[in-house]
């Protein structure tokens, strides 16, 4: 199948801005700052033309503003670019992401083979070349590998982090490195949700995740039809029920080399390739996007194969349910029974909230695979987005330690989530009548309630839930990142396994 995906080379160099040979080369301004000091060196009329544009206004270094220098002389780059990073003040590492992004998709539209971006912000520090990688690397991903005519320009076959200073050198190579197998990792993610779930079925999924786990070094595991069956994985087989292609159990593994005691990280994915909504059919109008509906499970594989390139200390399970929800005649209905594998059952009152049956039977396997602490990741709930909008996922969880932890990772990695209540309240909306719960509570609250649904089968472990559906998919291009998926979470999940001192 087409793939968007290859090897991205992020290198670093440590030098002079003015001695760098390349195609472009992107100089980060902040706003008020005299761009001068910068440009020492480059011909008098170059110097001049900027100095004419800063007191213009033409170019004010607003963030991602773009001025292309006319004249550049005394300098190794072919061109030079200034590109803005908005108030110093303003900038942290989800800003340096963004802008070198922006950079990166400036010379893509150019067709610039090599492109360098001088390490700025943050007091140039490690930290910040991270940033710079990530945004350079995810600048690279292209979602129009179906196309056979015109594509758009190719990503650049050499991306430069320049470093002026001699002292951290090392430190800015090790930080470039993480950045670019995160960033690489993130666009894995995107590449399978951008796949059509012609393509893309629970068994293709499986088999996809296989072949990026051991290809990382992770230990594998996947459960087929008849191996769930077994199980009495009742919530994820009743799902599948209404679809020709059969559910899959996907398990990753991570253990490094002599831990064999200490905290482990469950991240469970919700996988459904593609959701009609079932019986409680959905809209037509939108529809197409529910390709889009296993980003959770993608941010798990991806997050996964992060984890053990970067060698976590503590070791992680991934685990994700995959299934279509399709309204074929073995369907299930509203009304229906489903028992899932820890023995809860549970009245469908509507088939369009799928995804938490799967995560119930998900979150109950990675306990049985020894997770201590759990994270599940889901484009649940519509009403998160209305919540929210499409600029944070929502966070849910237990007990406010943990919660915490995530959403200072998720901040920092630019995985940004607000957290949400999970009031009693909630779960006597999910009381039945006939089991011991219902799937859905109403309208009221439905991202609360649909969190208190998972809750149920977290097992009284610390456990957070994050609600990616407004995130998951942008429907506009921006600066720094192209229209489709996001690869939302899996920078988040990956640097959680990372902070254990905190939590483990």
């Amino acid at each position: 199948m087409p793939s968007s995906l290859a090897t991205q080379s992020v290198s670093v160099v440590t030098a002079e801005a003015s001695a760098v040979e390349t195609d472009i080369l992107f100089l980060p301004v902040f706003e008020g700052e005299e761009p001068g000091t910068l440009l020492e060196g480059l011909g008098e009329p170059t110097s001049q033309a900027v100095t004419r544009a800063v007191r213009a206004k033409e170019f004010q270094a607003k963030p991602f503003e773009l001025f292309m220098l006319p004249v550049v002389s005394g300098w190794k780059a072919a061109r030079v670019a200034l590109i803005g990073c908005g108030r110093s003040a303003d900038v942290g590492m989800e800003r340096l992401r963004r802008v070198a992004g922006a950079a990166a998709m400036a010379a893509r539209q150019r067709r610039l083979p090599r492109v360098a971006i001088l390490n700025r912000g943050l007091d140039q520090s490690a930290d910040a070349a991270q940033a710079i990688a990530e945004g350079l690397v995810l600048a690279s991903y292209s979602g129009d590998i179906y196309k056979t005519g015109e594509r758009g320009g190719p990503p650049a076959e050499q991306t430069v982090v320049v470093n002026a200073r001699q002292s951290d050198a090392a430190a800015v190579e090790r930080a470039v490195e993480r950045g670019r197998i995160l960033g690489e990792s993130c666009n894995i993610a995107r590449d399978l949700c951008n796949e059509p779930s012609n393509v893309l079925t629970p068994a293709v999924f499986a088999d996809r995740a296989a072949a990026i786990g051991r290809d990382a070094g992770l230990s594998v595991e996947i459960l087929d039809e008849d191996e769930l069956v077994r199980r009495r994985m009742g919530l994820l087989l009743g799902v599948a029920r209404g679809s020709a292609e059969p559910p899959r159990m996907i398990a990753l593994h991570y253990d490094p080399p002599g831990v064999t005691s200490g905290p482990v990280l469950g991240l469970v994915g919700k996988g459904v390739t593609f959701d009609t909504g079932g019986i409680s059919i959905k809209p037509a109008d939108g529809m197409e996007k529910m390709k889009d509906d296993m980003a959770g499970g993608a941010a798990v594989v991806a997050a996964l194969r992060a984890i053990a390139l970067l060698k976590s200390p503590i070791r992680v399970v991934g685990v994700v349910p995959t299934a279509e929800n399709m309204p074929g005649s073995r369907a299930i209905k509203p009304g229906d029974v489903l028992t899932g594998a820890s023995g809860k059952t549970v009245e469908v009152i509507n088939t369009d909230a799928e995804g938490r049956l799967l995560l119930g039977d998900g979150l109950w396997y990675a306990q049985q695979l020894g997770a201590t602490h759990l994270v599940d990741v889901a484009t649940l709930t519509g009403a998160c987005v209305v919540a929210l909008g499409r600029a944070a996922s929502g966070l849910f969880g237990q007990p406010e330690e943990w919660v915490d932890v995530i959403r200072q990772v998720g901040a920092r990695s630019g995985d940004r989530c607000w957290p949400m209540p999970l009031y009693e309240e909630y779960a006597d909306q999910l009381r039945s009548e006939i089991a011991d719960m219902m799937n859905v509570g109403g309208r009221p609250g439905g991202a609360c309630t649909a969190a208190m649904f998972l809750k149920e089968f977290a097992g009284g472990l610390p456990w957070a839930h994050l609600d990616i559906a407004g995130t998951a998919w942008i429907d506009d291009a921006k600066p720094w990142l192209a229209k489709g998926p996001t690869g939302v979470a899996v920078r988040a999940l990956a640097e959680l396994a990372f902070t254990s001192e905190r939590w483990g």
